[in-house]
């Protein structure tokens, strides 16, 4: 399975933070928003990623993130002239994805809790269908909301709506066959002008080709789009590893602990960084600290 991260947007509702510079490139806590989502592709096994952003920002996610090779991966990139829903992603992507199954994820999404790689692992499995998670949330009319019968199974999905039908929403990390490119290409934008995720997955809906999987209480989904909730998020980021003592969403650890990279490259990749960051790798190769099923 293939990967893409939709680092796109213009981030008006962080604004004065991201007149300069994108969204998606700001710190939250110890490293930069895109290394959250990056790390769950990661842990999903995907190592063939796709990196979509503004033709402004996206010359600071080569700097940043490179070719990959440093953690194992390889990296493509696309600019994306305009916003035009998340959708788009896959239009953007037709070549990278090339009829393969792939996953979506949005560059400010924040996920961390007990057992998220293994959920990770086995959706990115899939070769038919597509496959999204559900998540309780106090304001849904913000979300793409799911709708659940008595037994569990998904019955609608609506983008946004006023009068939600339930509580659950769909957080922004998504895994598809190798339809979805056609299925996006015969989408029309919504009222809002945008190609939305959420038609698309009505389509799998329709065929009774979705799956939905609930996150329940031992996960953390943060969505870091304005002030309040990028607070929040290095907060948490920082509240945890504090305590833990293990740093979350670390690409270097993650790709060494799964055998992306050797020592030798992660010892080096360790010596270059001059801090706690630095530091903590450097310990992990002397102590051998345990990697935590929690991302």
């Amino acid at each position: 399975m293939k990967g893409i991260i939709l680092a796109g947007g213009k981030g008006t509702r962080l604004h004065p933070l991201t007149i300069s510079t994108s969204k998606q490139l700001l710190p939250v806590y110890d490293k930069p928003m895109v290394y959250y989502p990056l790390s769950m592709l990661m842990l999903a096994g995907i190592r063939e990623i796709l990196v979509i952003s503004s033709p402004e920002a996206l010359p600071a996610f080569k700097d940043l993130l490179g070719d990959g090779h440093q953690w194992g991966l390889e990296f493509s990139y696309v600019q994306q002239d305009h916003p035009r829903g998340l959708a788009d992603a896959f239009l953007l992507g037709k070549d990278f994805i090339n009829r393969q199954p792939v996953s979506l994820i949005l560059g400010d999404n924040i996920f961390f809790g007990h057992g998220l790689p293994d959920s990770l692992r086995k959706a990115s499995e899939l070769q038919e269908g597509a496959l999204i998670f559900a998540y309780p949330v106090r304001d849904p009319e913000r979300y793409g909301v799911v709708e659940f019968d008595e037994h569990g199974k998904a019955l609608s999905i609506e983008e946004k709506p006023e009068k939600p039908r339930s509580h659950y929403a769909v957080p922004g990390i998504y895994f598809y066959d190798g339809r979805v490119v056609e299925f996006a290409e015969s989408l029309t934008p919504s009222a809002r002008g945008e190609l939305e995720i959420t038609d698309l997955n009505c389509i799998y809906l329709e065929n009774s080709e979705l799956r939905v999987e609930v996150l329940g209480r031992g996960v953390a989904w943060l969505d870091a789009g304005t002030h309040e909730s990028l607070l929040q998020a290095a907060q948490f980021v920082q509240t945890l590893e504090d305590r833990q003592g293990m740093m979350i969403s670390c690409p270097e650890e993650i790709a060494y602990r799964l055998g992306f990279i050797d020592r030798e490259t992660l010892l080096q990749q360790a010596k270059m960084i001059n801090n706690q960051y630095g530091d903590y790798l450097l310990r992990l190769l002397e102590e051998e600290i345990p990697f935590h099923n929690a991302g």
